[in-house]
């Protein structure tokens, strides 16, 4: 379980590094092409979720991290001779909420970093990507859940 917990911790610290570097080396909105065509790094602040919505309800955002947070990290002790990708998922998913937190704690919206150039996709960050993949992690170990528990046992 700690080892988990540990690779969350990281990811923040990843996400909060990767923020910081933005915030000190773009302009807001300032783009700056990694891949042409493919993929910049977009300065951006979202006051809300993906896509926007939700603009400004710091509250809603707030009891979300209480309650997930902590529910994450129960499973995870409920989990703790179970499934290492279940566990992987958790710690994924703390992240993620820890990372997009501090943001909205601290500066009252989240910096958002990654842009796609080749589709209109919103941009993104460490921490939206942790919580996606983790999120996806879930549901995969929902749906096979069995399976992941006599591989286990």
């Amino acid at each position: 379980m700690i080892s988990y917990l540990i690779i969350a911790a990281l990811l923040v610290v990843c996400d909060q590094l990767v923020k910081y570097w933005v915030v000190s080396n773009l302009s807001l909105g300032e783009a700056m092409n990694v891949i042409p065509n493919v993929f910049s790094l977009t300065y951006y602040q979202n006051s809300g979720a993906a896509w926007s919505i939700l603009q400004g309800q710091m509250w809603f955002f707030a009891i979300v991290t209480f309650v997930a947070v902590p529910l994450c990290i129960w499973l995870l002790w409920k989990n703790r001779r179970g499934s290492k990708f279940y566990s992987l998922a958790l710690g994924l998913v703390i992240a993620g909420a820890l990372g997009n937190f501090i943001d909205r704690m601290r500066l009252g919206y989240v910096v958002d970093m990654f842009q796609t150039d080749f589709m209109n996709f919103p941009i993104f960050n460490v921490a939206d990507m942790c919580l996606t993949i983790g999120v996806v992690m879930v549901f995969i170990y929902a749906l096979f859940e069995e399976r992941f528990e006599r591989k286990t046992k």
